[in-house]
């Protein structure tokens, strides 16, 4: 078959400023597939995250500082796990930063997807750091089981607990919706994270108050419960973060990318749908079937309406290539692939 069958297409123009369609078709509400809004969106939402991770920083800073204060007058293991666990939830914020700055540089011949795998490279020190953190909980919690101490302050201690679960609450809401905005999973689980540890915060209260009632041991048995709250994050977040250096995708973000180019007038099948996340942004390709008789310039215009209807239909694709054959065998209906 010649060339003029078949037609592989993508942009790859530069767009180191938004175009002025785009900030025109911006202004009056309208939708575009200009290629520079994808650009400047993930612009956006790099700068959003590093937002987040910044006031998520100094949010946990601060409640783990007050909470190391407190262990050092009461000698709370309990509080120290958490005090351990929210100092180790601050700083996965630091190499989510660099990994936000990183991200925003652009293309080249050697990195021709850019640097938004620093992300995915960021969640495995945040999986690091998570585990290093049930070590030393683990580790401390089972030192003071075999060696009971009385707990000073109990009711300081419960306070302590509190302001954790406060502080984390707050940073894991906001991460958590940014995340999602932006489509960054390492943000969203470092923010189901920051939850996770507010319960922890909470369990220290239960140990302060079995405290006052007399049982000793309740410090060190809410420090191992921590313990082990904090290895059913770091099982999620490994998974996660494995996920995504896997280039593993929601199904249905790949049926919706399907159904987007079945839809599209003269797309006769797909027979190929890739779709992958580099950093925050999506990435696809595509092989679709046309007619045969087509010539190059309408499967040019075929494949850029395909383009079109992906970017339309799956939110946070940054760019599709698409590829255009002929259909072969006309009694075979390529419209459903067998693997969504």
């Amino acid at each position: 078959m010649t060339n003029q069958h078949e037609h592989g297409h993508g942009h790859g123009h530069d767009h180191g400023s938004r175009s002025v369609l785009a900030k025109a078709r911006a202004l009056v509400g309208g939708h575009s597939h200009d290629h520079a809004d994808s650009i400047d969106d993930a612009l956006t939402a790099s700068t959003q995250g590093i937002r987040a991770v910044k006031i998520s920083l100094v949010v946990l800073l601060v409640t783990a500082l007050g909470q190391a204060l407190v262990f050092a007058l009461t000698g709370s293991v309990a509080l120290l796990a958490d005090t351990i666990h929210n100092f180790s939830d601050a700083f996965t914020a630091l190499p989510l930063w660099v990994a936000f700055v990183v991200g925003r540089r652009p293309a080249t011949r050697a990195y021709t997807y850019g640097y938004g795998r620093a992300e995915d490279l960021a969640g495995v020190f945040i999986v690091l750091m998570i585990a290093l953190s049930a070590l030393v909980a683990g580790y401390e919690s089972t030192r003071r089981l075999l060696d009971p101490q009385p707990l000073d302050h109990p009711w300081l201690v419960a306070a302590a607990g509190v302001v954790g679960f406060a502080g984390n609450e707050v940073v894991a809401g906001y991460r958590m919706r940014v995340g999602r905005r932006i489509g960054s999973a390492a943000l969203v689980a470092d923010g189901h994270h920051a939850r996770t540890d507010g319960f922890t915060s909470l369990a220290v209260v239960a140990g302060a108050v079995g405290s006052l009632l007399g049982m000793p041991l309740a410090d060190p048995i809410v420090g191992i419960l921590i313990t082990v709250a904090i290895l059913v994050v770091l099982r999620s977040a490994a998974r996660d973060v494995y996920r995504r250096l896997m280039d593993a995708v929601d199904p249905h973000l790949t049926a919706a990318a399907h159904a987007a180019l079945v839809d599209v007038p003269g797309v006769r099948g797909v027979i190929d749908l890739r779709v992958r996340w580099v950093g925050h942004r999506l990435r696809g390709e595509a092989s679709i079937l046309a007619d045969p008789s087509l010539d190059l310039s309408d499967a040019h215009q075929l494949a850029h309406a395909a383009e079109g209807a992906v970017l339309a239909a799956v939110a946070k694709m940054d760019a599709v290539t698409v590829h255009v054959g002929p259909t072969i065998d006309p009694t075979i209906d390529p419209t459903i692939d067998p693997k969504l």
